[in-house]
């Protein structure tokens, strides 16, 4: 996933509980990125 949904936390977490490891967003969003898939790695687990 690319561009301003690779950025965002609730599309961060969906792609995390379908299995997908990889998005793409722009350098401004990447603080947030991190944050959102390490969240969403604690909520719904590894």
């Amino acid at each position: 996933i690319c561009g301003e949904h690779g950025g965002d936390p609730s599309s961060i977490d969906f792609c995390h509980r379908v299995g997908l490891d990889y998005v793409s967003c722009s350098p401004f969003r990447v603080p947030i990125a991190r944050l959102a898939a390490a969240q969403a790695a604690i909520v719904n687990g590894k």
